[in-house]
């Protein structure tokens, strides 16, 4: 940005600044499509060489992954509300699962590997709410480093999370499935710094291998730019990606709706045609 468009942009701040607070608004500035183009091309699915496998409901609860399963002992599952299928799968292979949410008594399905804790995951330990490292260093036995996969939908808390969290730990998930939150707002700059950030630091050890918006809400179009409101993205470490290009069709045939709303697909700027 040039030195007289940054000047024009402080001026519009100062003089808006007033009037968005008294009528309690949030002014902020408003970022180039190039720019959310270029971020939405970092998250562009590529193919890993290994079949994906839907685990759980055919409906808002179940998720599309890699299937390399296989020496997994542990999830991690933040975010419980109503629905535990995804997790009883797991556990019925074999896996210890562990899940958090302060917002329950217990989940609504019960399972012998199911071990639940009555907590928010935040970005520190305090009150209700705890830290995945935490949760992770007193959940499991000590020294054991095996992988772990992670299933994360904490309603817009996933950022906040995610930057909380220790390299060292993040690099054991073999597999991670989050849904990320308010993705219509790329072009708001506070909001984009965050959300550029949260996925930086997941790509620099894991690649987006699917990405599924959820049809609760229709995309929004902005500077002709298709922004799903929540998405479910399935990222692979790399150690475990075979690189074979892009994905160039969407959705996947094992793809479901996740509420009888109108369905959508994922928008064809978020993946790579060709």
């Amino acid at each position: 940005m040039n030195f007289i468009a940054v000047n024009v942009r402080n001026i519009f701040y100062k003089i808006t600044k007033p009037i968005a607070h008294f009528f309690h608004l949030s002014i902020t500035y408003r970022l180039p499509e190039k720019t959310i183009q270029g971020l939405i091309d970092k998250l562009h699915p590529r193919k890993s060489g290994h079949k994906l496998r839907r685990i759980g409901p055919n409906a808002d609860g179940g998720y599309l992954v890699p299937d390399v399963l296989e020496g997994i002992k542990y999830c991690f599952s933040p975010g419980v509300d109503i629905e535990s299928r995804f997790e009883l799968e797991l556990a019925e292979i074999g896996m210890q699962v562990f899940m958090a949410d302060y917002s329950i008594e217990k989940p609504k399905i019960d399972h012998s590997n199911f071990h639940f804790l009555k907590k928010f995951l935040g970005s520190w330990d305090h009150g209700e709410f705890i830290s995945l490292d935490t949760w992770v260093k007193e959940s499991l036995p000590e020294g054991d480093n095996s992988d772990l996969i992670l299933q994360m939908d904490i309603e817009g808390f996933e950022y906040e999370c995610l930057f909380s969290i220790s390299s060292q730990l993040l690099k054991r998930f073999r597999i991670i499935i989050i849904e990320f939150h308010g993705l219509d707002r790329l072009f708001d700059g506070a909001f984009y710094n965050q959300a550029l950030r949260a996925f930086d630091k997941l790509l620099v050890n894991h690649t987006v291998v699917h990405n599924h918006p959820n049809n609760i809400f229709k995309p929004h179009k902005v500077k002709g730019i298709d922004l799903p409101v929540y998405s479910e993205f399935t990222f692979l470490r790399n150690d475990y990606v075979k690189d074979e290009g892009f994905v160039s069709t969407f959705p996947h045939p094992l793809d479901r709706d996740c509420t009888d709303k109108e369905s959508y697909i994922l928008p064809e700027m978020w993946y790579r045609k060709s």
